[in-house]
């Protein structure tokens, strides 16, 4: 049975070629150490589900039930890479299929009582659908409509009548007198009564034929609940036992149960899930694991997921199972990159911030890795942002260490008390050197962080520029906010008001398809990797270092007074492109 399969079952290119951004982490804390442990789903992991998804497409067998999928590329202990798939629970009824990888070792070991189980709680499933279709339940729902129906026709007879009273006595009351109008109103009010007796009669009888059925129906109610509480204990018995035998192992060699792992209870389904079944694999099989991905393929019952779609380690059974299943996985991830500090003393922090790093943790569990939560425990201070740089800019960031600081730097920066050169690529050429940007900005609050030029309801926006260089068709260029607005130099840069030529990287406010045009026309897209490779020289013969897929904006310079000491601080970074 092959369990490891080649990269060319999937993708069609040279692993080298494929860009390997990271899109998701899968993560927890080890259970030792409180480290944080990641495994990233990157574009490559991406692209082999895709080639997997190709694969359920064209075998009917898939998309019968719905379920999550799953692949992990490994690497063997030679260096070789492989990738392993895994599907949710059972495909089909069966747990072990070819070429896919075997489930958690623990499921053979409860087979016979697993059988002997389904089979009692399939005869008390029969037992609660014979319940529920006695035939008193259908004999008191005609009965009930027929009284009802009946109860509505006597109720349209005495409105009927009631109002016919009401006109007699306006006509008794105006020709009759003495003994004569007090026997017609008494007339009147013997109709009355009698019509009241007669709907009581009804009421009664309606009682005294529906009551028996009601008391059948509500014994059988009783009884189903009573089997469904039988039920429910069988079924967390069996599960308990399940739990007890399934034994999951770790990078470190170290086994536990499902029961171990889950002390306060598991979760009915937990260990049947594609990434335990991956890891718990690739660890048992002394693989390491290089990236992960998941997805939903066939229809959704409950229609909330949705076929083709990723999705991360789901919250009840398999994001508390991370810190254990990645213990001992010794790989880099972003938590391993030192973050250059270029100024420090005991008021504030300034760092270099790479691309791709967020300045404050996100709002998911995945994208918690950011500036402020690699430094928050750098000292005894309480760490607070100051101001913010966009996930894919690269450059200054800085940091307060006390309320009073960040308060201070803040008026600075509302103030515009602060300067800041920004030095980007542009993908294109410019018909101007150097020039003022003035073109209010505007985000829509339901298509955030998307902002647009926008004269009515914009912000004021200026950005000052500079063209440093140019090289084939990218130009480089020195820019001065005058403002702080979210996106203000990327789509002052891009918009047509603006210089009309979008940062090159710049996949919000430009093209994907011209990117990688441009990339390749100057010389950027030789080899797809995160860092420099190729140099080019400016006009005026200084070197130009490109670095692929990424932003080509980079938060130079910036200029402030010293908080506390008064003192003019001017910090400067090398570009790294």
């Amino acid at each position: 049975m092959v369990i490891l399969h080649p990269l060319s079952d999937f993708i069609n290119v040279d692993v080298e070629s494929i860009y390997t951004d990271i899109q998701y982490y899968y993560q927890g804390k080890c259970p030792q150490t409180g480290e944080v442990l990641q495994l990233p789903r990157t574009t490559l992991s991406e692209s082999i589900a895709k080639g997997l998804m190709q694969q359920l497409s064209q075998n009917p067998i898939y998309s019968q039930e719905g379920k999550m999928y799953g692949i992990l590329l490994v690497e063997l202990p030679n260096g070789e890479q492989r990738v392993i798939q895994a599907f949710s629970g059972l495909l089909n009824g069966d747990s072990v299929v070819d070429a896919w990888v075997t489930p958690i070792p623990g499921r053979e070991d409860v087979s016979l009582l697993e059988s002997q189980t389904l089979a009692k709680l399939e005869s008390i499933k029969q037992e609660i659908i014979k319940l529920k279709q006695i035939p008193e339940r259908e004999e008191y729902q005609k009965l009930s409509l027929e009284f009802q129906q009946q109860l509505d026709i006597i109720k349209l007879q005495h409105q009927h009548s009631k109002q016919l009273r009401q006109q007699k006595r306006q006509e008794y009351l105006a020709t009759l007198i003495g003994e004569n109008l007090t026997t017609a109103l008494a007339a009147l009010e013997a109709e009355s009564r009698q019509q009241g007796i007669e709907k009581k009669n009804i009421k009664r009888h309606q009682q005294e034929v529906l009551q028996p059925l009601e008391n059948k129906i509500a014994a059988a109610e009783v009884k189903i609940r009573e089997l469904k509480k039988q039920r429910k204990a069988i079924s967390r018995e069996l599960q308990s036992q399940m739990h007890a035998a399934y034994k999951l192992m770790n990078f470190h060699g170290k086994s536990l149960s499902l029961q171990q792992l889950f002390p306060w209870g598991t979760p009915t389904g937990t260990g049947e899930c594609c990434a335990p079944k991956l890891l718990h694999y690739a660890a048992s099989h002394n693989l390491k694991p290089l990236a992960m991905a998941e997805f939903w393929w066939g229809e959704s019952l409950v229609k909330d997921k949705i076929q083709g779609e990723f999705y991360g380690a789901c919250a009840e059974r398999c994001q508390p199972l991370m810190g254990f299943l990645l213990s001992g996985l010794k790989m880099p991830s972003s938590k391993d990159q030192n973050l250059e500090i270029i100024y420090q003393d005991q008021w504030l922090i300034a760092v270099h911030k790479p691309a791709g790093l967020l300045s404050v943790p996100g709002r998911y569990l995945y994208n918690q890795d950011s500036v402020f939560s690699r430094l928050k425990n750098l000292d005894d201070g309480e760490l607070r942002i100051v101001h913010r740089l966009d996930q894919e800019t690269s450059g200054i960031l800085i940091l307060a260490k006390d309320k009073i600081t960040q308060s201070q730097l803040h008026q600075q920066f509302a103030n515009r008390q602060v300067d800041k050169i920004y030095e980007a690529i542009l993908a294109g050429s410019l018909n101007t050197n150097q020039g003022i940007i003035d073109l209010p900005l505007w985000g829509n609050p339901e298509n955030r962080p998307y902002q647009i030029v926008d004269f009515e309801k914009g912000k004021p926006s200026i950005t000052k520029f500079r063209v440093m260089g140019k090289q084939e068709s990218c130009t480089r260029v020195e820019f001065i906010p005058l403002t702080g607005r979210t996106h203000q130099i990327r789509v002052h840069s891009a918009d047509i008001l603006g210089l009309g030529v979008n940062i090159l990287g710049d996949r919000l406010y430009g093209c994907n398809d011209d990117i990688t045009r441009l990339e390749v026309m100057c010389n950027l897209g030789s080899k797809r990797t995160t860092e420099a490779q190729s140099s080019q020289r400016n006009e005026d013969g200084s070197n130009i270092l490109y670095q692929s897929h990424r932003l080509y904006l980079h938060a130079r310079e910036i200029t402030f007074q010293h908080p506390h000491t008064g003192v003019n601080l001017h910090l400067q970074t090398k570009t790294p492109f």
